[in-house]
């Protein structure tokens, strides 16, 4: 069973990557709003989505995230990195004018707070309160914007859940064809030994809604675009310099 919970862990986390690239990860880089930055200065205007505006800096600052998150520097971020960040801000920005209308409880601090403890568990130089620190600044970050970050990945991750989700039906036959022909011979070449149907029957129906739900929201996402207004006057990767290094 051991060999089973890895595998599946390892298929549900790549089909959440998958969401991850056009929600998870975007919604983790969400730009703070103007009012939570001190002494901003005038800033350029990288985008612009249903009047609303996405400045350099917001992207400067979506970078480090990203690298924060994926263990990088910015440094090794290619152009089409730079700009699938870019429109991942976009992408956030549509969906974030979707919480507005829509009834959901927004997450508390509590809740920001225990997932970035989670987060932080996950860099062992950050084991203690100066390493932590110390790894936040590297990637021009505090705690008090992480957290606000985390807080509105959570609302957004609760808008797609409710929008979505419910309208996702997995039948036993389809769970039954997973196993068939996708779990049991991954299994066979990793080497683990005869799982049966029930066994995995829930964590395989997960991992197929996380896989419909991903579908849905590149759907959703492309009908926002289409529907709202977005310009992008002129991309340029952001400046290193200001950068993780």
């Amino acid at each position: 069973m051991r060999v089973t919970k890895r595998l599946l862990t390892k298929r549900l986390l790549t089909k959440r990557s998958i969401t991850t690239a056009t929600f998870l990860l975007l919604l983790t880089v969400l730009p703070l709003p103007r009012a939570a930055r001190a002494a901003e200065v005038i800033d350029r205007i990288v985008a612009t989505v249903n009047g609303r505006i996405i400045l350099q800096s917001d992207w400067d600052e979506a970078l480090g995230y990203e690298a924060l998150l994926n263990g990088r520097n910015v440094s090794e971020f290619s152009d089409d990195d730079r700009r699938a960040v870019l429109d991942r801000l976009i992408d956030q920005e549509l969906l974030s004018e979707q919480t507005k209308s829509a009834d959901a409880q927004h997450a508390s601090p509590a809740e920001a707070s225990a997932r970035v403890a989670e987060a932080r568990r996950q860099y062992p130089e950050a084991a203690t309160d100066a390493g932590w620190q110390a790894l936040l600044a590297k990637y021009h970050l505090t705690e008090k914007d992480l957290l606000t970050h985390v807080q509105q990945q959570i609302d957004l991750m609760r808008l797609v859940d409710a929008r979505l989700r419910p309208s996702i039906q997995i039948d036993s036959k389809t769970i039954e064809a997973y196993y068939r022909d996708k779990f049991v011979p991954q299994l066979r070449q990793s080497g683990g030994g005869d799982v049966s149907l029930a066994e995995v029957s829930s964590k395989i129906r997960e991992l197929l809604t996380e896989e419909k739900v991903s579908e849905l929201l590149v759907s959703w996402l492309q009908t926002l675009r289409s529907e709202g207004h977005v310009q992008i006057p002129g991309v340029t990767s952001p400046a290193e310099g200001e950068q993780a290094r």
